[in-house]
Protein backbone atom coordinates (compact mmCIF):
# COMPACT_ATOMS: atom_id res chain seq x y z
CA UNK A 1 0.00 0.00 0.00
CA UNK A 2 1.48 3.30 -1.15
CA UNK A 3 0.43 6.91 -0.63
CA UNK A 4 -1.48 6.79 -3.90
CA UNK A 5 -3.54 3.81 -2.65
CA UNK A 6 -4.37 5.49 0.65
CA UNK A 7 -5.23 8.72 -1.17
CA UNK A 8 -7.74 7.02 -3.48
CA UNK A 9 -9.16 4.79 -0.74
CA UNK A 10 -9.68 7.79 1.54
CA UNK A 11 -11.61 9.58 -1.21
CA UNK A 12 -13.51 6.38 -2.04
CA UNK A 13 -14.73 5.64 1.48
CA UNK A 14 -15.34 9.26 2.51
CA UNK A 15 -17.43 9.96 -0.61
CA UNK A 16 -19.42 6.73 -0.27
CA UNK A 17 -20.20 7.00 3.44
CA UNK A 18 -21.00 10.72 3.20
CA UNK A 19 -23.39 10.17 0.27
CA UNK A 20 -25.10 7.18 1.91
CA UNK A 21 -25.38 9.17 5.16
CA UNK A 22 -27.12 12.08 3.39
CA UNK A 23 -29.43 9.74 1.49
CA UNK A 24 -30.34 7.92 4.72
CA UNK A 25 -31.33 11.19 6.39
CA UNK A 26 -33.48 12.12 3.39
CA UNK A 27 -35.09 8.66 3.37
CA UNK A 28 -35.88 8.83 7.09
CA UNK A 29 -37.48 12.26 6.69
CA UNK A 30 -39.60 11.12 3.73
CA UNK A 31 -40.61 7.88 5.45
CA UNK A 32 -41.53 9.76 8.63
CA UNK A 33 -43.78 12.15 6.71
CA UNK A 34 -45.53 9.22 5.00
CA UNK A 35 -46.05 7.19 8.19
CA UNK A 36 -46.87 9.90 10.71
CA UNK A 37 -50.48 8.73 10.99
CA UNK A 38 -49.34 5.12 11.37
CA UNK A 39 -46.96 6.07 14.21
CA UNK A 40 -49.77 7.86 16.01
CA UNK A 41 -52.14 4.95 15.45
CA UNK A 42 -49.61 2.45 16.82
CA UNK A 43 -49.34 4.26 20.17
CA UNK A 44 -45.59 3.68 20.25
CA UNK A 45 -43.38 6.08 22.17
CA UNK A 46 -40.71 8.12 20.37
CA UNK A 47 -38.00 5.88 21.82
CA UNK A 48 -39.75 2.72 20.64
CA UNK A 49 -40.28 4.15 17.14
CA UNK A 50 -36.58 4.98 16.86
CA UNK A 51 -35.25 1.71 18.29
CA UNK A 52 -37.84 -0.74 16.90
CA UNK A 53 -38.55 0.81 13.52
CA UNK A 54 -35.98 3.31 12.28
CA UNK A 55 -32.94 1.35 13.47
CA UNK A 56 -34.35 -1.46 11.32
CA UNK A 57 -35.44 0.78 8.43
CA UNK A 58 -31.97 2.32 8.00
CA UNK A 59 -30.15 -1.00 7.27
CA UNK A 60 -32.98 -1.91 4.88
CA UNK A 61 -32.68 1.25 2.78
CA UNK A 62 -28.87 1.19 2.82
CA UNK A 63 -28.73 -2.42 1.66
CA UNK A 64 -31.32 -1.72 -1.02
CA UNK A 65 -29.22 0.95 -2.76
CA UNK A 66 -25.74 -0.03 -1.56
CA UNK A 67 -24.35 -1.05 -5.01
CA UNK A 68 -25.82 2.04 -6.68
CA UNK A 69 -24.23 4.42 -4.19
CA UNK A 70 -20.87 2.67 -4.45
CA UNK A 71 -21.10 3.19 -8.20
CA UNK A 72 -22.07 6.87 -7.93
CA UNK A 73 -19.39 7.56 -5.29
CA UNK A 74 -16.66 6.05 -7.50
CA UNK A 75 -17.80 8.03 -10.54
CA UNK A 76 -18.09 11.27 -8.56
CA UNK A 77 -14.65 11.37 -6.92
CA UNK A 78 -12.79 9.80 -9.86
CA UNK A 79 -14.27 12.26 -12.34
CA UNK A 80 -13.19 15.07 -10.01
CA UNK A 81 -9.66 13.65 -10.04
CA UNK A 82 -9.76 13.40 -13.83
CA UNK A 83 -11.06 16.96 -14.13
CA UNK A 84 -8.11 18.24 -12.09
CA UNK A 85 -5.74 16.17 -14.31
CA UNK A 86 -4.71 14.03 -11.32
CA UNK A 87 -5.31 10.80 -13.25
CA UNK A 88 -3.18 12.10 -16.13
CA UNK A 89 -0.38 12.95 -13.70
CA UNK A 90 -0.60 9.51 -12.04
CA UNK A 91 -0.33 7.68 -15.38
CA UNK A 92 2.39 10.04 -16.65
CA UNK A 93 4.51 9.27 -13.59
CA UNK A 94 4.95 5.71 -14.81
CA UNK A 95 2.07 4.10 -12.89
CA UNK A 96 0.27 1.61 -15.12
CA UNK A 97 -3.49 1.76 -15.50
CA UNK A 98 -3.79 -1.69 -13.88
CA UNK A 99 -1.78 -0.44 -10.90
CA UNK A 100 -4.02 2.65 -10.75
CA UNK A 101 -7.06 0.36 -10.38
CA UNK A 102 -5.61 -1.58 -7.40
CA UNK A 103 -7.12 0.69 -4.67
CA UNK A 104 -10.47 0.47 -6.43
CA UNK A 105 -10.27 -3.32 -6.24
CA UNK A 106 -9.36 -3.12 -2.55
CA UNK A 107 -12.15 -0.67 -1.74
CA UNK A 108 -14.72 -2.57 -3.80
CA UNK A 109 -13.85 -5.91 -2.19
CA UNK A 110 -13.95 -4.37 1.32
CA UNK A 111 -17.40 -2.87 0.76
CA UNK A 112 -18.60 -6.06 -0.93
CA UNK A 113 -17.50 -8.10 2.12
CA UNK A 114 -19.37 -5.68 4.40
CA UNK A 115 -22.53 -6.01 2.31
CA UNK A 116 -22.19 -9.81 2.08
CA UNK A 117 -22.01 -10.24 5.86
CA UNK A 118 -24.90 -7.81 6.36
CA UNK A 119 -27.05 -9.65 3.82
CA UNK A 120 -26.45 -12.99 5.51
CA UNK A 121 -27.05 -12.07 9.14
CA UNK A 122 -27.63 -8.37 9.95
CA UNK A 123 -30.30 -7.23 7.46
CA UNK A 124 -32.68 -10.20 8.11
CA UNK A 125 -32.74 -9.45 11.85
CA UNK A 126 -33.54 -5.80 11.12
CA UNK A 127 -36.25 -6.83 8.65
CA UNK A 128 -38.09 -8.70 11.42
CA UNK A 129 -38.81 -5.42 13.23
CA UNK A 130 -39.43 -3.30 10.15
CA UNK A 131 -41.84 -5.73 8.51
CA UNK A 132 -43.70 -6.27 11.78
CA UNK A 133 -44.59 -2.58 11.90
CA UNK A 134 -45.39 -2.51 8.17
CA UNK A 135 -47.70 -5.50 8.48
CA UNK A 136 -49.48 -4.58 11.70
CA UNK A 137 -49.98 -0.85 11.24
CA UNK A 138 -49.21 0.26 7.67
CA UNK A 139 -50.94 -2.64 5.87
CA UNK A 140 -53.53 -3.23 8.56
CA UNK A 141 -56.39 -2.04 6.33
CA UNK A 142 -55.20 -3.75 3.17
CA UNK A 143 -57.06 -6.64 1.60
CA UNK A 144 -54.51 -9.07 2.99
CA UNK A 145 -52.75 -9.00 6.35
CA UNK A 146 -50.68 -12.10 7.27
CA UNK A 147 -50.95 -11.38 10.99
CA UNK A 148 -54.73 -11.63 10.76
CA UNK A 149 -54.89 -14.31 8.10
CA UNK A 150 -57.39 -17.13 8.44
CA UNK A 151 -56.40 -19.70 5.86
CA UNK A 152 -58.55 -22.56 4.64
CA UNK A 153 -57.35 -25.92 3.35
CA UNK A 154 -53.61 -25.99 3.95
CA UNK A 155 -51.89 -29.07 2.53
CA UNK A 156 -48.24 -29.92 3.04
CA UNK A 157 -45.77 -32.76 2.80
CA UNK A 158 -44.25 -33.68 6.17
CA UNK A 159 -41.65 -36.11 4.79
CA UNK A 160 -41.18 -38.44 1.81
CA UNK A 161 -44.11 -40.66 2.82
CA UNK A 162 -46.26 -38.49 5.07
CA UNK A 163 -48.85 -35.85 4.10
CA UNK A 164 -50.86 -33.53 6.31
CA UNK A 165 -53.56 -30.91 6.04
CA UNK A 166 -55.47 -28.35 8.09
CA UNK A 167 -58.93 -27.35 6.93
CA UNK A 168 -58.82 -24.02 8.78
CA UNK A 169 -55.90 -22.16 10.39
CA UNK A 170 -55.85 -18.89 12.36
CA UNK A 171 -52.48 -17.14 12.12
CA UNK A 172 -53.06 -14.88 15.11
CA UNK A 173 -54.19 -17.67 17.43
CA UNK A 174 -51.70 -20.20 15.98
CA UNK A 175 -54.40 -22.83 15.98
CA UNK A 176 -56.76 -24.54 13.59
CA UNK A 177 -58.58 -27.68 12.69
CA UNK A 178 -59.69 -30.21 11.82
CA UNK A 179 -56.21 -31.65 11.21
CA UNK A 180 -55.35 -34.86 9.38
CA UNK A 181 -52.16 -36.73 8.55
CA UNK A 182 -51.57 -39.97 6.66
CA UNK A 183 -48.53 -42.02 5.76
CA UNK A 184 -48.31 -43.99 2.51
CA UNK A 185 -46.17 -47.02 1.76
CA UNK A 186 -46.33 -48.06 -1.85
CA UNK A 187 -49.96 -47.60 -2.81
CA UNK A 188 -51.33 -48.34 0.65
CA UNK A 189 -52.17 -46.03 3.56
CA UNK A 190 -50.37 -47.43 6.61
CA UNK A 191 -51.08 -44.69 9.13
CA UNK A 192 -53.90 -42.20 9.56
CA UNK A 193 -54.31 -39.51 12.20
CA UNK A 194 -57.18 -37.08 12.69
CA UNK A 195 -57.68 -34.40 15.33
CA UNK A 196 -60.43 -31.88 15.91
CA UNK A 197 -57.95 -29.11 16.74
CA UNK A 198 -54.24 -28.36 16.46
CA UNK A 199 -52.62 -25.59 18.55
CA UNK A 200 -49.03 -24.40 18.82
CA UNK A 201 -47.65 -24.64 22.39
CA UNK A 202 -45.19 -21.74 22.67
CA UNK A 203 -43.59 -23.03 25.89
CA UNK A 204 -42.94 -26.60 24.70
CA UNK A 205 -42.49 -25.57 21.04
CA UNK A 206 -44.67 -28.47 19.95
CA UNK A 207 -48.14 -28.92 18.49
CA UNK A 208 -50.96 -29.90 20.82
CA UNK A 209 -53.68 -32.04 19.24
CA UNK A 210 -57.15 -32.41 20.78
CA UNK A 211 -59.51 -35.39 20.38
CA UNK A 212 -57.04 -37.46 18.41
CA UNK A 213 -58.15 -40.50 16.43
CA UNK A 214 -55.31 -42.74 15.15
CA UNK A 215 -55.38 -45.77 12.84
CA UNK A 216 -52.36 -48.00 12.19
CA UNK A 217 -52.98 -50.32 9.23
CA UNK A 218 -50.93 -53.46 8.59
CA UNK A 219 -52.47 -55.40 5.72
CA UNK A 220 -55.81 -56.69 6.96
CA UNK A 221 -54.99 -55.79 10.55
CA UNK A 222 -55.90 -52.42 11.97
CA UNK A 223 -55.18 -50.81 15.33
CA UNK A 224 -57.35 -47.91 16.41
CA UNK A 225 -56.57 -45.60 19.34
CA UNK A 226 -58.24 -42.48 20.68
CA UNK A 227 -56.68 -39.79 22.88
CA UNK A 228 -58.08 -36.64 24.39
CA UNK A 229 -54.81 -34.69 24.02
CA UNK A 230 -51.47 -35.43 22.38
CA UNK A 231 -48.24 -33.47 21.90
CA UNK A 232 -46.63 -33.90 18.47
CA UNK A 233 -43.30 -32.61 17.15
CA UNK A 234 -43.86 -31.94 13.44
CA UNK A 235 -41.28 -30.37 11.13
CA UNK A 236 -43.49 -27.35 10.40
CA UNK A 237 -43.97 -24.31 12.62
CA UNK A 238 -46.56 -21.50 12.74
CA UNK A 239 -44.19 -19.44 10.58
CA UNK A 240 -44.48 -22.07 7.84
CA UNK A 241 -48.29 -21.93 7.81
CA UNK A 242 -48.77 -18.20 7.38
CA UNK A 243 -48.60 -16.57 3.96
CA UNK A 244 -46.00 -13.93 4.78
CA UNK A 245 -44.70 -11.96 1.80
CA UNK A 246 -41.73 -10.84 3.94
CA UNK A 247 -40.77 -14.37 4.99
CA UNK A 248 -37.68 -14.61 2.78
CA UNK A 249 -36.41 -11.22 3.99
CA UNK A 250 -36.61 -12.04 7.70
CA UNK A 251 -34.57 -15.26 7.65
CA UNK A 252 -30.81 -15.38 8.01
CA UNK A 253 -29.08 -17.37 5.28
CA UNK A 254 -28.77 -20.62 7.31
CA UNK A 255 -32.47 -20.33 8.24
CA UNK A 256 -33.38 -19.52 4.64
CA UNK A 257 -31.52 -22.60 3.37
CA UNK A 258 -33.43 -24.82 5.79
CA UNK A 259 -36.71 -23.13 4.89
CA UNK A 260 -36.04 -23.74 1.18
CA UNK A 261 -35.30 -27.40 1.89
CA UNK A 262 -38.59 -27.81 3.74
CA UNK A 263 -40.57 -25.89 1.11
CA UNK A 264 -39.13 -28.12 -1.63
CA UNK A 265 -40.17 -31.15 0.40
CA UNK A 266 -43.67 -29.72 0.76
CA UNK A 267 -43.91 -28.88 -2.92
CA UNK A 268 -44.54 -25.16 -2.31
CA UNK A 269 -45.02 -22.83 -5.28
CA UNK A 270 -42.81 -20.05 -3.88
CA UNK A 271 -39.54 -22.00 -3.89
CA UNK A 272 -38.10 -20.08 -6.87
CA UNK A 273 -38.64 -16.72 -5.16
CA UNK A 274 -36.90 -18.03 -2.04
CA UNK A 275 -33.98 -19.36 -4.07
CA UNK A 276 -33.57 -16.06 -5.91
CA UNK A 277 -33.31 -14.28 -2.56
CA UNK A 278 -30.76 -16.85 -1.38
CA UNK A 279 -28.53 -16.50 -4.46
CA UNK A 280 -28.94 -12.72 -4.65
CA UNK A 281 -27.39 -12.37 -1.20
CA UNK A 282 -24.15 -13.66 -2.74
CA UNK A 283 -24.54 -12.04 -6.16
CA UNK A 284 -25.16 -8.45 -4.98
CA UNK A 285 -21.77 -8.07 -3.22
CA UNK A 286 -20.07 -9.24 -6.43
CA UNK A 287 -22.06 -6.56 -8.28
CA UNK A 288 -20.48 -3.98 -5.96
CA UNK A 289 -17.01 -4.98 -7.20
CA UNK A 290 -18.07 -4.98 -10.87
CA UNK A 291 -19.77 -1.57 -10.60
CA UNK A 292 -16.72 -0.18 -8.80
CA UNK A 293 -14.44 -1.13 -11.68
CA UNK A 294 -16.91 0.16 -14.30
CA UNK A 295 -17.17 3.48 -12.44
CA UNK A 296 -13.39 3.82 -12.16
CA UNK A 297 -12.73 2.99 -15.82
CA UNK A 298 -15.50 5.22 -17.19
CA UNK A 299 -14.74 8.28 -15.08
CA UNK A 300 -10.92 8.13 -15.28
CA UNK A 301 -11.03 9.81 -18.69
CA UNK A 302 -11.14 13.62 -18.75
CA UNK A 303 -14.11 14.70 -20.88
CA UNK A 304 -15.66 18.05 -21.79
CA UNK A 305 -18.84 17.36 -19.80
CA UNK A 306 -16.90 16.77 -16.59
CA UNK A 307 -18.66 15.01 -13.70
CA UNK A 308 -22.08 15.59 -15.24
CA UNK A 309 -21.30 13.45 -18.28
CA UNK A 310 -19.83 10.70 -16.10
CA UNK A 311 -22.81 10.73 -13.73
CA UNK A 312 -25.18 10.54 -16.70
CA UNK A 313 -23.36 7.43 -17.95
CA UNK A 314 -23.44 6.05 -14.43
CA UNK A 315 -27.19 6.49 -14.00
CA UNK A 316 -27.87 4.89 -17.39
CA UNK A 317 -25.69 1.91 -16.48
CA UNK A 318 -27.32 1.61 -13.03
CA UNK A 319 -30.79 1.73 -14.59
CA UNK A 320 -29.75 -1.01 -17.02
CA UNK A 321 -28.47 -3.13 -14.13
CA UNK A 322 -31.72 -2.77 -12.16
CA UNK A 323 -33.90 -3.52 -15.21
CA UNK A 324 -31.85 -6.62 -16.03
CA UNK A 325 -32.14 -7.82 -12.45
CA UNK A 326 -35.93 -7.35 -12.36
CA UNK A 327 -36.51 -9.05 -15.70
CA UNK A 328 -34.38 -12.07 -14.80
CA UNK A 329 -36.21 -12.44 -11.47
CA UNK A 330 -39.59 -12.28 -13.20
CA UNK A 331 -38.58 -14.93 -15.75
CA UNK A 332 -37.51 -17.22 -12.90
CA UNK A 333 -40.60 -16.77 -10.71
CA UNK A 334 -43.11 -16.87 -13.57
CA UNK A 335 -41.15 -19.01 -16.04
CA UNK A 336 -38.52 -21.73 -16.18
CA UNK A 337 -35.31 -19.73 -15.73
CA UNK A 338 -33.21 -21.38 -12.97
CA UNK A 339 -33.01 -19.11 -9.89
CA UNK A 340 -29.21 -19.18 -9.69
CA UNK A 341 -29.00 -17.89 -13.27
CA UNK A 342 -31.65 -15.25 -12.58
CA UNK A 343 -29.67 -13.95 -9.60
CA UNK A 344 -26.30 -13.95 -11.37
CA UNK A 345 -27.17 -12.97 -14.96
CA UNK A 346 -26.90 -9.17 -14.29
CA UNK A 347 -23.38 -9.74 -12.97
CA UNK A 348 -22.41 -11.78 -16.03
CA UNK A 349 -23.73 -9.11 -18.40
CA UNK A 350 -22.07 -6.21 -16.61
CA UNK A 351 -18.81 -8.10 -16.24
CA UNK A 352 -18.61 -7.99 -20.05
CA UNK A 353 -19.58 -4.30 -19.94
CA UNK A 354 -16.71 -3.69 -17.51
CA UNK A 355 -14.32 -5.56 -19.81
CA UNK A 356 -15.48 -3.50 -22.80
CA UNK A 357 -14.97 -0.17 -20.99
CA UNK A 358 -11.60 -1.36 -19.70
CA UNK A 359 -10.34 -2.13 -23.20
CA UNK A 360 -11.57 1.24 -24.47
CA UNK A 361 -10.05 3.21 -21.60
CA UNK A 362 -6.94 5.29 -22.37
CA UNK A 363 -3.98 3.74 -20.60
Amino acid sequence: MKKLDWYILKKFFSTFFFSIFLFTIISVVIDTSEKTDDFVKSGWSFYKIVTDYFLAFIPHIIALLFPLFVFIAVIFFTSKMAGRSEVVAILASGTSFNRFLVPYWIGGIALAALLWFSNQYVIPRAEEKRTYFETKYVNANSSYNPLLDRTSNIYLRVDSFTYAGIHYYDTMGKSGGPFFMHRIKGNQVTYNLRAERITWDTAKRKWQLNNVFTRVIDGLNEKVTMQRDSMMNFNFRPFDLQKDEFAKDKLTTPELKEFIRLEELRGAETVNALKIERYRRDATPVAVIILTIIGAVVSARKVRGGSGAHLAIGFIAAAGFIITDRFSSMFSVKGNLPPIIAAWVPNFIFAFVALYFYRKAPK
